[in-house]
């Protein structure tokens, strides 16, 4: 509902990644959130990743639509396999805040960490950014907009802890700085909705599974480290939304696609100073590989009987979708993107993005923190490398070199990723190890709630609603068994 000024009721939209109602139970203070507001269990879509569903959630649109196929996809135009961009420019279709600004002109927004930050049409902006030397190191930063916030974030905060957002050293302190960022946004900016992205149930979720007691452990910790933040929004009248793109559940078993279309001599690579490296151009089939999702881009369509037959029999293959069977239709895949075939993983299965058939030949990136470079998604980029009795003293020697200003390669990562034990990007088996959304307003989320509903949900809670409430019929529809 709007507030006695006019103005929409203020939301504060925060997107716990891997948060299910088995990690509710270790979560008090979000359990309370929807015990005393209200709580559904959230429908994602296919694949269940990262930007996939956070393009959905604010288009209120499927992939086949709003185009974002996964965390990264083939360029055909380039010849490259670009992932975790950070352009708001590929997402396509209308966000939640353009047709809140329709309906009330003025409606200001602060995205803190959400993706696809970069030259979207928010407020506020928050997002990772490394400074990038001449030199090739690689320190950690943030974007802001406006450019002003850079550095009051930076004096009050510190530096984003960028090595705590993703790699060995993963962990709470950049959640924690994420909500310390938001906090001082909603004080100092007050807009009307505020985004930010959770992502700490990511790690130890991958690292050590689900049921593990260290998962349980950091959903504690970040339910903690929550608690002012919500504090603030109460305080503030701010209606809370948590919701969660996927849930994360346990999978040890690593599918290497690349590998078997090697084999099968589609997949073709190029050497340089004795390393090998993926050429999208003159192989004629090739995967990439985004955690149980990989895209098959196939050149030639005379080459898909041969592709198909190369992945037929590889164990931990679910899927094969296609364009033929209407597979990827039926998935709302159907997008230039999207790879040729679309495989998706079994459940105890994830893929690898490995394509070499020598770890003498692995490019020297393998080995490292590098995620643009990286033609897939690595979650090994998780772990220090177990089989390395010295990969603390090296690290250690890197740390050491960059403290000095001086180039270094953090060369840790192991080439063997059979220490991971959860991945997502299926759709969930049951409605316990699948996303859910939390709202503090009591009755907002009766039932289900389709990720392409969470666009009007939060137009009808800001009282922005089109239509007379539209947005909760078709919550309400979602509700009722098929």
């Amino acid at each position: 509902m709007t507030r006695p000024d006019g103005r929409p009721a203020p939301l504060l939209v925060l997107d716990v990644v891997g948060l299910t109602p088995r990690l509710l139970a270790h979560m008090p203070r979000l359990a309370a959130l929807g015990a005393q507001g209200s709580q559904a269990v959230l429908q994602t879509v296919l694949p269940a990743l990262t930007c996939t569903v956070q393009a959905t959630f604010l288009t209120g649109t499927h992939p086949c639509e709003h185009g974002i196929v996964g965390n990264g996809w083939y360029v055909r135009d380039l010849g490259e396999v670009l992932l975790w961009r950070q352009s708001h420019q590929l997402i396509e279709g209308e966000r939640v805040w353009d047709a809140a600004r329709r309906a009330h002109p003025g409606y200001t927004v602060a995205n803190i960490c959400w993706w696809y930050a970069m030259g979207a049409g928010t407020d506020i902006t928050v997002t990772p950014r490394p400074v990038y030397y001449a030199d090739g190191r690689k320190e950690p930063d943030c974007y802001t907009r406006p450019p002003a916030l850079h550095d009051e974030l930076t004096a009050k905060l510190g530096t984003f802890p960028l090595f705590s957002y993703w790699g060995p050293g993963a962990g709470l302190a950049s959640s924690r700085w994420i909500i310390d960022a938001t906090r001082h946004v909603l004080a100092t900016r007050h807009p009307d909705l505020a985004l930010a992205y959770l992502p700490h149930l990511d790690y130890d979720l991958q690292r050590f599974g689900p049921d593990d007691p260290r998962a349980h452990r950091a959903a504690a910790d970040l339910d903690a480290a929550l608690a002012p933040l919500l504090d603030d929004a109460k305080a503030q009248g701010r209606t809370v939304v948590a919701l969660s793109e996927y849930g994360i559940t346990r999978a040890g078993r690593p599918v290497d696609i690349n590998r078997a279309l090697r084999r099968a001599g589609l997949l073709e690579v190029h050497t340089q100073d004795g390393m090998e490296y993926l050429d999208p151009l003159a192989s004629r089939a090739f995967a990439v590989a985004d955690h149980q999702i990989a895209h098959v881009y196939v050149h030639d369509p005379e080459d898909l009987p041969a592709t198909r037959a190369a992945l037929a029999g590889l164990p931990g293959i679910d899927q094969l979708l296609d364009d033929e069977g209407g597979g990827k239709r039926a998935h709302h895949l159907d997008h230039p993107r999207c790879g040729e075939l679309v495989a998706v993983a079994e459940p105890d299965a994830w893929f690898t993005y490995y394509y070499w058939l020598d770890d003498e030949r692995a490019p020297d990136f393998a080995r490292l923190v590098d995620i643009h470079r990286k033609p897939g998604y690595d979650p090994a980029e998780l772990f220090l490398d177990p089989a390395d009795p010295y990969v603390r003293v090296r690290a250690a020697a890197a740390l050491a070199r960059k403290k000095l200003g001086l180039r270094y390669r953090m060369a840790v990562v192991p080439l063997d990723p059979s220490p991971v034990r959860g991945s997502h990007g299926r759709l969930p088996a049951h409605d316990d190890d699948g996303p859910l959304l939390l709202c503090s307003a009591p009755g907002a989320v009766p039932g289900r709630v389709a990720a392409t509903e969470v666009k009007a949900l939060l137009l009808e809670l800001a009282g922005l609603g089109q239509g007379g409430g539209a947005g909760r019929g078709a919550r309400e529809r979602a509700s009722t068994p098929a």
